[in-house]
């Protein structure tokens, strides 16, 4: 059993898949004060300042600790959550007919081992429909997304190429995970 310090619904269902037993419970991180100039830079950051709260309130010795952060890229722009509807169209256009990487980095600490891993998976897009670019818009589904990017919703009609695993695009690496931590269990 171990601690998703996340309240992400997704990363909870890529534990389940994964066949790792887990109870969900975490403490918020303000992002708004990172100052990165780089993609990975930043969402190194963000998890570390999500890891040390996390820690502070929970420790790992009950539970060993998984957080997570994860953002998008295009055109070297960090692409954050998009905070209306016009941000939204604004960092899904950056998006369209380009390269997008979905950075994903994560911290799990037990009593016996503290993984750092940052993957990343790159999507080549399609040109996006703006029909249904708006449509996707009007739904609401891009809040509190990263980048306002669904690969498993919106964004997945436009895939031409898929460079990663799509755990790493949906917010965690499990590959990776799941060879430090057996099914079902963890390693204290």
């Amino acid at each position: 059993m171990i601690r998703l310090a996340s309240s992400s619904v997704t990363r909870a269902k890529l534990l389940n898949k994964a066949n790792i037993d887990f109870i969900q419970q975490s403490v918020d991180f303000n992002e708004d004060s990172i100052v990165a100039l780089t993609p990975k830079n930043f969402v190194y950051q963000a998890t570390l300042g999500k890891y040390k709260a996390n820690l502070k309130a929970f420790g790992y010795e009950e539970y060993p600790l998984l957080v997570a952060d994860t953002v998008v890229s295009a055109h070297s722009q960090i692409l954050r959550k998009a905070q209306d509807e016009d941000d939204a169209r604004k960092i899904l256009m950056t998006q369209s007919a380009s390269i997008t990487s979905i950075i994903t980095c994560m911290i799990y600490q037990s009593s016996s081992i503290k993984l750092i891993d940052i993957s990343s998976t790159d999507y080549v897009f399609k040109k996006f429909d703006m029909d249904d670019l708006n449509m996707f818009i009007d739904s609401g589904q891009w809040r509190g997304k990263a980048g306002a990017c669904m690969v498993e919703g919106f964004c997945k009609k436009y895939i031409k190429e898929v460079r990663g695993n799509e755990s790493t695009a949906m917010g965690l690496n499990t590959e990776l995970l799941k060879r430090f931590i057996p099914a079902g269990g963890t390693f204290k």
